[in-house]
């Protein structure tokens, strides 16, 4: 009989290593018999407060793994001090459905999620980017951070947050790696000089204004997931090329549903999903004048990888 594995947090961290970790979201994405099918949401009433989300998010490989993620986001979470998001993954065997075990889906979540930004931004960040601006200051913030610098050599990374002690507190975790980070309490300032800007917010209004970007600037969006959700407004994603990790989910997600509910843009204007960025069928960016977006909505095969990487299967 199988013996079951459980893998927490601290674990789960010292086995995804950002090089590792981005090099197996590539191989799995493009993996034969590698599938996600659609994830499932539900509502969850909270009594006097705001209702949470229960997502399910199952994908496999054929002949190696099946891993689903079950994943929470109750966005009072903050006001009593615990994450807003929280996860678990189990996986079980391929051949023949048997349980091998979980593993905590937080700290995978948010290792896997800045890796697939990083995926992205080897092919769509300029090659001399060297101001990195992290918007949001929640557990996603220092990785998505961590995971940008592993692929440019950026000479600085800039921090904002709508509440300023927290900035300063990812800014100080970020300084202990030895990496050269600042605070700026003005965004539309901060937004005007950076080469690359990840957002990792709840925002449900836009907060990055595509008018103050640079030609050549890559934005990168995690944060938002619903299409009451958004990071930017409209001219960042009329003035940049498209990109998605998922055609299905990434129109789900506000930065785009709102655009294609409007007629700002269609789904022909989706330059290329990660897959076909991987797998060099789009060639990233074209130019150094371009402005490039991905919006990340979450992919279960980047949680295939991870838990791969984990189980060391």
């Amino acid at each position: 009989m199988t013996e079951l594995r459980f893998f927490d947090g601290a674990a789960v961290a010292a086995a995804l290593p950002w090089d590792a970790l981005i090099a197996s979201i590539e191989e799995v994405v493009l993996a034969e018999g590698a599938f996600a099918p659609e994830r499932t949401v539900h509502s969850v009433p909270v009594p006097g407060g705001d209702d949470g989300a229960l997502l399910l998010k199952p994908g496999w490989v054929i002949g190696d793994v099946i891993a689903v993620k079950v994943v929470t986001f109750f966005p009072d979470n903050g006001a009593l001090s615990l994450p807003t998001v929280n996860a678990g993954v189990v996986l079980f065997d391929g051949n023949t459905g048997v349980f091998l075990g979980a593993c905590d889906g937080n700290e995978l979540t948010t290792r896997r999620t800045a890796a697939a930004s990083a995926v992205a931004a080897k092919r769509l960040a300029r090659a001399d980017a060297r101001r990195l601006l992290v918007v949001g200051t929640g557990a996603l913030s220092p990785m998505t951070a961590r995971a940008h610098a592993s692929v440019r050599e950026y000479d600085e990374i800039v921090i904002w947050g709508r509440d300023a002690n927290k900035a300063v507190a990812v800014a100080g975790e970020l300084m202990l790696d030895g990496i050269t980070v600042q605070v700026n309490e003005d965004l539309d300032d901060a937004v005007a000089q950076a080469d690359t800007i990840t957002c990792v917010t709840g925002s449900t209004s836009p907060l990055v204004k595509g008018a103050l970007l640079r030609p050549g600037t890559h934005v990168d969006l995690i944060g938002a997931f619903t299409p009451q959700m958004r990071e930017t407004d409209d001219d960042v994603v009329r003035r940049a090329t498209v990109f998605v990790d998922t055609y299905d989910d990434g129109i789900l997600a506000g930065d785009l549903a709102q655009p294609l509910e409007s007629g700002l843009i269609t789904t022909d204007d989706l330059a290329s999903d990660l897959r076909g960025l991987v797998a060099g069928d789009h060639p990233g960016r074209t130019s150094d004048e371009e402005i490039t977006m991905f919006k990340s909505a979450g992919f279960a095969l980047e949680d295939v990888a991870a838990a791969n990487l984990v189980f060391g299967t």
